[in-house]
């Protein structure tokens, strides 16, 4: 794999030895680095800008209830990728991305000028450059992470970088309704409507050791799962202390821990399209693979994906068959850390090998290829970021995951036909984070 940077050698899973950054390494985040461990610069053909400070706040006179407009609506496409060209720019496209432009001859990636624009809020930067020289990883137990969102901003293997997506900054927390749809072969979908309220510890009333965040999800649509309620809190230390989850299921009406809510149980609603850990592009506790860095490169990213947040659109206009409509996506050229993890010797997963995308800018995980038990790539996963600019975080505008086995595509966390605006910083009493509280959420 040719690299933009020099390539990382003998970068092994669970590597005990790293204990975060040395204080001159540090020394340069906000210099020649960004904030968040990103290089300031741009490359040398000059298709990627330099950072300079991202898109740190709304478009003049915005109001939440316009759903978020595109900043960059005045770009002109650059050059269509397609099936017909994609050897000539394979060498900057995931294989998952080749193997839907080689299968699927209406999928398309148009491809636009880059634009950085990733930006946090201060006190979280500030944060983690206070806490780089201190977080330390002890096999897969992420240790004083001191309130960081980038534990490991110069990341010296893999799992130190899929470390920053896991624990990266979704705005302290967030109150979102969403639709997604399990799209058939043949064009068919439905949708399966959702709520989720997430909290950050740091927004809860009372803090609680070794917590990083909890999580409440309901069913709004169909009937068949309105009413469920699922309950999650999220350990720092996972391994000291596994994820805890329970379920409200309306029809028995009572409470039960759910254990299978992690890993590669399937998500309910989903068509078996997603499993668990792969909410949010990944998730949950990294410790049945073995992660290996296998450097940064510059690739075609789905990003800034601002005209999925349309709110003319309707989801009729926005689902084709095999793919949601190509001329509704942007992809630009960004710098990408990539890392692949191995599932491990006497572990299971149905996902025997995961090369993930990682964007330098944000950490997010922009494009997953995964693949079988016996190395045939199977599922991609697809999620255009785009900043939200009222809440300086950038995150996903879309989350889309193609079966090449069957045809079938998920296309989640559309909002265009919902009229609740997304909202920020959402603040929890802990007491209605409690499985005595499910019941109560669920016929509320």
């Amino acid at each position: 794999m040719k690299t933009t940077t020099i390539m990382l050698a003998a970068l092994l899973a669970a590597p005990a030895a790293w204990a975060g950054i040395t204080p001159a390494e540090a020394d340069k985040l906000g210099k020649e680095l960004t904030p968040v461990g990103a290089e300031r610069a741009g490359n040398k053909d000059g298709t990627i800008p330099a950072w300079d400070g991202g898109l740190a706040k709304p478009p003049a006179g915005w109001t939440p209830a316009q759903g978020y407009v595109d900043p960059f609506a005045g770009d002109k496409v650059l050059f269509t990728i397609t099936g017909q060209n994609a050897e000539q720019y394979k060498d900057k496209l995931p294989a998952g991305a080749l193997a839907l432009l080689k299968k699927y001859p209406n999928f398309k990636m148009p491809v636009y000028p880059t634009h950085r624009s990733a930006a946090y809020p201060k006190e979280v930067t500030d944060k983690a450059k206070e806490q780089a020289t201190k977080v330390d990883l002890k096999g897969y137990a992420l240790t004083d992470l001191g309130g960081s969102h980038v534990p490991f901003p110069i990341p010296k293997n893999g799992l130190e970088a899929i470390s920053n997506h896991l624990t990266r900054y979704i705005g302290g927390g967030f109150d979102r309704t969403y639709d997604w749809f399990p799209v058939r072969a043949n064009g068919d979908f439905y949708r399966v409507g959702f709520r989720e309220l997430r909290v950050s510890d740091a927004n809860f009333d009372t803090r609680t050791e070794n917590h990083q965040f909890s999580f409440l999800g309901f069913f709004t649509a169909p009937a068949t799962l309105q009413g469920t309620v699922y309950l999650v809190h999220e350990s720092i230390d996972q391994v000291k202390e596994p994820r805890q989850a329970w379920i409200y299921n309306a029809g028995q009406r009572r409470v039960r821990r759910a254990p299978d809510l992690a890993y590669d149980n399937i998500s309910d609603g989903t068509e078996a399209m997603r499993v668990t850990d792969q909410y949010d592009a990944y998730n949950g506790a990294p410790d049945r693979y073995e992660w290996k860095l296998m450097g940064k490169k510059e690739m075609y990213v789905p990003y800034n994906a601002y005209k999925l947040s349309d709110k003319k659109l309707k989801y009729a206009d926005m689902i084709q068959k095999n793919t949601v409509n190509p001329d509704l996506m942007r992809y630009e050229l960004h710098r990408v850390w990539v890392v692949e993890a191995t599932l491990k010797k006497g572990q299971k997963h149905i996902y025997g090998k995961r090369t993930f995308y990682l964007d330098e800018d944000s950490w997010g995980v922009l494009e997953e290829d995964a693949y079988d038990g016996q190395g045939q790539l199977w599922r991609i996963g697809v999620h255009p970021i785009v900043q939200f600019y009222d809440a300086q975080t950038p995150w996903y505008r879309a989350n889309i995951w193609h079966d090449l086995s069957n045809g079938n595509y998920l296309l989640s966390t559309l909002d265009n036909e919902v009229k609740t605006p997304w909202k920020f910083g959402t603040k929890g009493n802990w007491s209605d984070f409690q499985p005595d509280a499910l019941r109560r959420a669920g016929t509320r």
